[in-house]
Order: structure tokens, then sequence, then C-alpha cells
């Protein structure tokens, strides 16, 4: 879900909603499952260091990128033209491999702008995160044997799981974001969603997150838009009463901030 934030901020494009975020989810989980099916013992996902070669060619566009999964394709069914990509000599894939994840990190710290650098409890979450995320996978490789749960299937996913230094390190942010007090301004959600509000209805209709077929028949059904990956989703009934932070109360919460500046500023004149 990172990767399709960082992917259209390195492209300069709107904030995903959530449909297309939704649809990702999908496409990536049918795709896991086809594989599975194939044997190719590959996950399908998201690949960070493909955005960070969006950021290195400047080349965004999704024709440049079905065009290229076509042409691979093809190639697949020629050995002669894979045993020629094998010759690359592997500093030339070093190389741009360590500039696209190069990159992809910095477009996952640049999201911290939004975040208050000045508060000890942002620093001791990112910093928290940072130390987790490379400790505790580093010391199960060194201590392959140290979960014993009684199941060797949980035992493996697991230790997948835990040796995995994005995922620790995110999840130990995300736990501790969302349990260390903070106000919102402080965490820097009221900038975040100043900068692309997610409940903003003209997200819907952009065309760079629509399908690339049937949108005039999708715009007629109803059905469509109760299915969450749809691009004319509006959210389920259930959960029309639900609290969501919404323009109108960033804008109430921001004239609050205001109006404390204003008092204290007042107070330091008298």
């Amino acid at each position: 879900m990172g990767d399709y934030y960082a992917c259209a901020r390195i492209s300069s494009a709107p904030k995903p909603p959530n449909h297309a975020v939704n649809r990702g989810i999908l496409i990536e989980g049918i795709a896991c499952i086809f594989a599975g099916a194939w044997g190719t013992g590959l996950g399908v996902a998201s690949y960070s260091e493909c955005i960070g070669n969006i950021g290195l060619t400047k080349v965004g566009s999704r024709t440049v990128a079905q065009v290229a999964g076509v042409v691979m394709i093809i190639l697949a069914f020629f050995s002669k033209i894979g045993a020629l990509f094998a010759t690359m000599p592997h500093t030339i894939i070093g190389g741009s491999l360590l500039i696209g994840a190069s990159l992809a990190i910095g477009v996952g710290l640049s999201h911290l702008q939004f975040i208050d650098l000045n508060s000890t409890r942002n620093l001791l979450v990112v910093g928290f995160s940072l130390s987790g995320g490379f400790g505790i996978p580093l010391w199960l490789l060194m201590h392959p044997h140290a979960i014993q749960t009684g199941s060797s299937d949980l035992d493996s996913v697991l230790a997948i799981a835990l040796t995995n230094d994005v995922f620790v390190g995110g999840m130990i942010g995300f736990f501790l974001d969302n349990t260390i007090p903070g106000t919102l301004e402080e965490r820097g959600i009221l900038q975040w969603l100043e900068a692309a509000d997610e409940n903003d209805p003209t997200l819907s209709s952009i065309k760079g997150y629509d399908l690339p077929f049937g949108m005039n028949y999708i715009r007629r059904s109803a059905l469509w838009r109760y299915l969450p990956f749809s691009p004319t989703f509006q959210g389920f009934p259930w959960d029309k009463d639900s609290v969501i932070l919404s323009k109108d109360d960033t804008k109430v919460q921001n004239a609050d901030i205001q109006l404390d500046v204003n008092d204290e500023c007042e107070d330091q004149s008298i």
C-alpha cells in the first residue's frame, strides 16, 4: 500500500483514492493465486525499486509499463533472448538496483515532511521503527530457531514476516503512532489532508484512476457503486454514520488551533 502512495507521489499524481488501492490489492491477490497455480514460486506484488526507476527515468506512463510487460511476456518464449540478458554484467544490474532502491527510500522518507520533527514523540516513533526494522530481522537471521510455536507452518510464516525489514519497521511504526498520544497536527495528519484529502469527491472522477475500458457502463450502473474496487464506489450503506475526518473537520480544527495561537499571542503582548 505504501508503494501505491509513493508511486503517485514520485509521478506527481494525486493521492490514490480508496477504490484504486482496493483494486490494486485485489489484482495482486488474484495474480498470486495464478502464480501459485502455475508453480512459479514467486509472489506477485508491487516492487519498490520500480518506483525508484520512475524517478530515475522520469517516465510514469501506464502505457509504457503495459507495453514493457507485453514485451517481457513475448521474450519469455525465446530462451536465446533470455540468455542475452543473462550476459549483462552484474555491476550494471547492481548499480541500477542501488539507484532505484535509494530513490524509493527517499520517496518514503519524504512523507516525514508532514510531521513535526521537533516533537520527541515523533522522533521516538521514527527512531524506534528504524532500529527495530534493522535489529529484529538481523537477530532472527542469527538465531533461526528462536521461534518455536509448536507448529512448523506457523514458525515459517512468522520467520518470513519477522525477517522482512520493511514489514517489521512498518508494523512498529504503525503500532507506536496509533498508541502513543499525539495531536493531529503533530502527527502530520492535518497537513496530509490539506495536501490531498482522500474524501475529496473530485478524486473519484480523476481519469488517471479510472478503468481503461467500460467507464460509461460503470457510471450508469448502480451496482458498481457498492463494489469497493469500482471508480464509482461511494462507501457501504452501513458506513454512512461512521466518523470520518473530512475537510470541514480539518477547517474546524485548524480554526481552533489558530484561536489558541492568537490567544497565546495576546497573553504574551499583555
